[in-house]
């Protein structure tokens, strides 16, 4: 890092954050106190957390690198967060708040046997350690960038601070943590454009190189769905929005944890609203960085260079915002903007540990988790705290080894995971007719297809069987395969 003021910000604000996540330690000393907070909280809180939760660092270095390489073809994804707002605020928040249990599959066990509540807690948890490891893995480039420290051992330490003040301080600690770093990510965000803007060579030569290479397009419009055009990244944007909202765990624990169901859903749509123009906000950034090495060319060399020693060649973007962090800033705010760049990955991974122990209790230890031994069950919530900080810590190395983009690694792994659970949570939601040997066929059907679409780019796989759909698709076709085939079992069941 370029001055000691740098690292006096950053250590000074990781402190404050581990320091402000402990002090609720005695306030999660009860299950229901560490799942839900008592449900006590204030909608605007929860709201900014799902926010925080949002601005991860796969938005914090992804969408600046996907500017970067390519256009806002992928900010696509953010305009259909008001629709799956609208959905969740009418329907899913009502659901679960009426039913009372804490754990999102709960009622699938009920709807469809012990089987569908096992098969969705599976594919959740799988979710989680991929979000886990690729948000690891986006703060660990950054870090790199700046300080020069090698990306492993980021790695190891970000995942050892978030699991101990999550494992300390409960959802609460999670939530009102991830109030304050929302807040400090979106002034991070807000600097570094203002200096490109009003920086040399300026804002208006910048958007004019950015404008004549085509930086702002949203994606073709044909209906070509083998390519990322704007109707395969808006369809993909709608099934993972509605899995969020639907029947990801981070979500439903914020719908119990809220005061009101009115709070909870005022909370869904703060976040998703304030989520768009700070999502726009990266791709810009990601889009003038784009004009600034164009003017520097010797400077996106090193870019160039950074990236291939690393083995990330083919992501080359991801390295910009924090080529220029390490470069271009005053000392005292690259330390600010490292220090945006942790918020954005604790605010995520926070969430993803405190739901993934949960998940463990209430639905692979069911035991205890129904039983009326407290102490037992804090003692699995917090090893289930530990384990699964343990494995996505493990998996963020694994995929540092990996060469593409960090946000298309994740939404690549995300897609597979969400059209596998969509499906089934739909069937179940939408068809009261559908009965269990539908939704085991429809789920058999769809894995299948999800993992024919998942291998097709693999180089074993001969080119004539391959899918052509972009791997973006792979959550929509997989979706629907599993809810229109059990669906259509069960209507032929009852002709």
């Amino acid at each position: 890092m370029k001055s000691i003021v740098d690292i006096l910000v950053l250590l000074s604000y990781l402190a404050g954050v581990v320091g402000f996540g402990c002090w609720f330690a005695k306030r999660s000393q009860t299950t229901r106190e560490f799942m839900a907070a008592g449900g006590r909280l204030p909608g605007w809180a929860i709201g900014l957390s799902l926010f925080g939760t949002f601005l991860s660092s796969n938005t914090f270095i992804g969408n600046p690198g996907k500017a970067f390489g390519d256009s806002w073809n992928f900010f696509v994804f953010s305009l259909t967060l008001p629709i799956g707002a609208w959905i969740a605020s009418v329907w899913f928040v009502p659901f679960y708040r009426k039913s009372g249990e804490i754990s999102a599959y709960h009622h699938l066990e009920t709807r469809f046997g012990p089987w569908a509540r096992i098969y969705m807690v599976i594919c959740y948890l799988l979710t989680q350690v991929s979000r886990a490891g690729t948000i690891m893995l986006g703060v660990a480039i950054g870090m790199h960038a700046v300080t020069g420290w090698d990306i492993r051992l980021i790695i190891a330490a970000t995942g050892v601070l978030v699991t101990f003040y999550t494992l300390v301080g409960g959802i609460e600690a999670v939530i009102w943590t991830d109030v304050v770093q929302s807040l400090v990510l979106s002034i991070g965000a807000i600097i570094v454009v203002g200096i490109l803007l009003f920086g040399n060579p300026g804002g208006a030569a910048l958007m004019d190189t950015a404008m004549a290479a085509n930086k702002f397009s949203l994606g073709s419009f044909a209906l070509d769905f083998t390519k990322s055009t704007f109707w395969v990244v808006f369809l993909f944007g709608i099934f993972i929005n509605l899995t969020n909202f639907g029947i990801d765990q981070n979500y439903i624990q914020r719908y119990h944890a809220a005061r009101s169901e009115s709070a909870a859903k005022r909370s869904v749509w703060l976040g998703a609203i304030t989520y768009i123009p700070v999502s726009a906000m990266f791709f810009l950034i990601g889009t003038l960085l784009f004009g600034f090495y164009q003017a520097h060319p010797e400077e996106q060399a090193a870019i160039a260079s950074m990236s291939a020693e690393l083995g990330k060649a083919d992501a080359m973007g991801d390295f910009a915002l924090p080529h220029f962090m390490a470069n271009h800033l005053p000392a005292g705010l690259g330390g600010l903007l490292v220090a945006a760049l942790f918020a954005a990955a604790m605010s995520t991974i926070d969430t993803s540990l405190n739901s993934s122990a949960t998940i463990t209790l209430r639905d692979i230890f069911r035991k205890i988790g129904e039983g009326n031994d407290g102490k037992a069950q804090m003692r699995v919530l917090r090893g289930a705290t530990l384990f699964w900080g343990s494995i996505g810590t493990t998996v963020a190395i694994i995929l540092s080894f990996d060469s593409r983009n960090i946000l298309k690694i994740w939404w690549d792994l995300s897609g597979v995971f969400a059209g596998a659970m969509l499906g089934l949570f739909m069937l179940g939601f939408v068809s009261r007719r559908a009965g269990n040997a539908a939704a085991i066929t429809g789920v058999i059907v769809g894995v299948a297809v999800i993992s024919w679409m998942s291998f097709s780019g693999a180089s074993w796989m001969p080119e004539v069987v391959r899918s052509p759909f972009n791997s973006l698709m792979t959550t929509v076709v997989g979706t629907l395969t599993i809810f229109l085939v059990g669906l259509a079992l069960s209507r032929l069941k009852q002709a």
